[in-house]
């Protein structure tokens, strides 16, 4: 499988996703169901987690296709243009749900404002990512297009895809600056989680979980630098990153590691485990396992420039 196949089998998941959880969101409402309301921002979380992949392999797919004459260059940079977009409210919005789950765990009950964000956020997702999956869908399907409607302006020139890819490999300061803070985050990301996980392995006992859960925000602040950075990259530079193999073992771990993230932040068994209380060993087992898949995440970063033939 290459680029193009992935892209077409995650292509759908954040505009289907988005209407789904959307839509339990809604309900929730009309029910006053709080549960519903965490399984609904737990899905935004899931879907924002997936734009990513899908994101970076709609990246490739473009890059395969640089030198195919049969399709539009032109269709393509609009759908890209659009997708960043889109996938930039998206993480928004996954952002914010955590948050609000997070909010939720420590005070027993939902924040208003964190859940008018949420509303206000996926609302205008749920649009931009309608109109980014119809400009996919024109570029292999020019018969749906109207010639005598002018193609309409996507995004301002600054937030496209190509003058992202100027700034940062264009721009001296940017790419070392990038380094400084992608490593920043990941020391963030990393050194937090690891003393979550450590506590559920039974460390640091005479520490109440609920203390290393007030932690977490750092942790996903490490998380927004790491993908900001790490999509500034991939715009810059597609070629090192989206026919390297080490890369797409890094983002595949990456995935399955979040769910260690959202596992933490909102279950009720590491939040049981108090002072001088040790985990199940279920979660010892969970806790074990998040520590190396974040091991690997860091090992096939490190390895881009050498397993993966890449820079």
């Amino acid at each position: 499988m290459n680029n193009p196949h992935v892209h077409l089998l995650l292509n759908h998941v954040p505009t289907i996703g988005t209407v789904i959880a959307f839509g339990l969101l809604i309900l929730s409402f009309i029910r006053r169901d709080e549960g519903l309301k965490r399984v609904s921002l737990e899905v935004f979380f899931v879907i924002a987690v997936l734009t990513l992949p899908a994101y970076i392999t709609g990246v490739g797919t473009e890059f395969t296709f640089e030198t195919n004459d049969s399709i539009s260059k032109e269709l393509m940079a609009r759908h890209h243009d659009a997708a960043l977009i889109a996938s930039v409210f998206m993480l928004l919005t996954g952002i914010t749900s955590w948050l609000a789950l997070w909010q939720w765990r420590r005070l027993a009950r939902f924040r208003t404002g964190s859940l008018a964000c949420v509303v206000l956020l996926s609302a205008i997702t749920l649009a931009l990512m309608g109109r980014a999956a119809n400009m996919g869908g024109e570029i292999r399907h020019p018969e749906i297009l109207d010639p005598n409607v002018p193609a309409a302006v996507v995004s301002p020139a600054w937030l496209s895809a190509s003058a992202i890819k100027a700034l940062v490999s264009g721009a001296t300061w940017v790419w070392p600056t990038s380094e400084a803070l992608h490593f920043i985050g990941l020391w963030l990301l990393f050194g937090i989680l690891l003393i979550a996980n450590l506590r559920l392995m039974g460390l640091m006992r005479g520490i109440p979980f609920s203390a290393v859960h007030r932690l977490l925000p750092w942790a996903v602040l490490g998380l927004v630098l790491n993908t900001v950075t790490g999509m500034g990259w991939v715009l810059a530079a597609a070629n090192q990153y989206v026919e390297n193999y080490s890369f797409f073992w890094k983002i595949g771990l990456l995935l399955l590691a979040q769910l260690n993230l959202l596992y933490i932040t909102v279950f009720e068994g590491p939040w049981k485990v108090g002072a001088n209380v040790d985990s199940p060993i279920l979660q010892r087992t969970f806790a074990v396992t998040a520590v190396g898949l974040w091991i690997g995440v860091m090992y096939f970063g490190r390895m881009l420039p050498f397993l993966g033939n890449a820079f």
